[in-house]
């Protein structure tokens, strides 16, 4: 038997760089750049690209070219170019910019949620009822994001019945794909597989998604024990784009070379061409004028270079 015959044998990575990853960026990125962007993630084969955000440019002012972007990206036939959508003005300019997915989001930490949205989660959750029927009636696919799964900066520890419970919520809305997000990095793969196995009794294991930051450099780890329960949908941010906003200094989203390297080294498909990924990495990380955060992008790129 070989030793990797449990793990599944193909996986989705959906790329997050360009919408979470450049949010959190001081520096105006121009258009242009996340358009260059997204088109190299796209020429590289991922499915499912989340390229732009559609809230106030008052609160993410980052993403206020979300729809100059998403009307000159080169599009392939297949591939979903998903927007976030925190209200129905949101959805509306989504809508209008031709979004294939629009995501929601909530938090499974009460805390959390009264802390950065002051409402409780129920209440956060009520609020997506309009944009989730929206979606349905508009023939587009719904992804909820859940924040805090694994912990949470305000109240610590997150009871796995509140991640089940907003599972729930979320499949009861009638999402498509759930994310079960570690938005503070501080999961262990232990820990990971308990909270995913919860996750797994409120909501089909295949439209459940990983999304790990990699702050305490346990994201690879964490990927692998979701592989090990059957997770086979990843959320990671070419060359590490993004921070984390609760752990000052601290990289945010896992870097998508990484993940693509360990996947070829367990003999996982992606459809995903890493060298595009190392180039797209490397493109954008000069533009933003600093060393890219992964470590394997940055050892290809060093190997070619020597």
């Amino acid at each position: 038997m070989s030793i990797n015959s449990s793990l599944p044998k193909q996986v989705k990575i959906v790329e997050v760089g360009p919408r979470d990853g450049l949010q959190n960026e001081k520096e105006n990125v121009p258009a242009e750049i996340k358009i260059e962007l997204v088109n190299r993630l796209t020429s590289a084969g991922f499915r499912n690209i989340e390229a732009a955000s559609f809230v106030s440019p008052k609160w993410v002012p980052q993403m206020a070219t979300s729809a100059e972007v998403m009307a000159a990206i080169e599009r392939r036939q297949g591939v979903i170019y998903s927007a976030l959508t925190p209200n129905m003005q949101g959805f509306e300019a989504a809508l209008a910019a031709k979004a294939d997915e629009v995501v929601i989001f909530g938090s499974a930490s009460e805390a959390f949620s009264q802390k950065n949205i002051n409402c409780s989660i129920a209440e956060s959750i009520a609020r997506f009822e309009s944009v989730a029927r929206a979606a349905k009636d508009s023939g587009l696919r719904l992804r909820g994001s859940i924040s805090c799964a694994f912990g949470c900066p305000y109240q610590g520890d997150v009871p796995l019945s509140a991640v089940a419970d907003v599972v729930g919520r979320m499949r009861d809305l009638g999402c498509d794909e759930i994310d079960i997000a570690d938005t503070i990095g501080v999961a262990t793969p232990r820990k990971t597989q308990t909270v995913m196995e919860a996750a797994i009794r409120a909501f089909r294991i295949d439209g459940l998604s990983g999304h790990f930051h990699d702050t305490y450099g346990q994201a690879l780890a964490n990927i692998y024990a979701s592989l090990e329960v059957g997770i086979s949908i990843f959320h990671s941010s070419v060359t590490g784009l993004g921070g984390c906003p609760y752990a000052k200094g601290a990289t945010g989203n896992v870097a998508t070379e990484d993940v693509l390297y360990m996947m070829q080294g367990l003999g996982i498909e992606t459809g995903i061409d890493l060298d595009i990924v190392v180039d797209a990495g490397q493109f954008i990380a000069q533009f933003l004028g600093r060393k890219g955060n992964s470590r394997a992008g940055n050892a290809i790129a060093a190997k070619r270079a020597s």
